[in-house]
């Protein structure tokens, strides 16, 4: 690969990680709905991803036990994942 190209891919994906980084932010509190933890897929997650985190978004892992979504109010623990059910309080995973 030519030095411009490899430059050039450089800078695509410098700008890529820096607009991932400015759109990690907290969802909006949603009335009706629950903040379950350990559900969502890696870099799904809508907040609380722990220590090194900033928020929606920076989940690492899928099923994340410190990681919540927001799912319709009453449905969280019903809900079931290769790992064990879905929590209202963070779980170890």
């Amino acid at each position: 690969m030519k030095s411009t190209q490899i430059a050039a891919a450089a800078a695509v994906l410098t700008a890529v990680v820096a607009a991932s980084a400015a759109s990690a932010q907290p969802v909006r509190p949603q009335p009706n709905m629950d903040k379950c933890y350990g559900i969502s897929l890696a870099h799904q997650n809508d907040c609380a991803a722990g220590p090194g985190t900033s928020c929606a978004g920076t989940s690492v892992r899928n099923y994340q036990g410190n990681a919540w979504k927001y799912v319709a109010r009453g449905t969280c623990t019903r809900i079931q994942t290769p790992r064990g059910p879905g929590s209202l309080t963070p779980v170890n995973r």
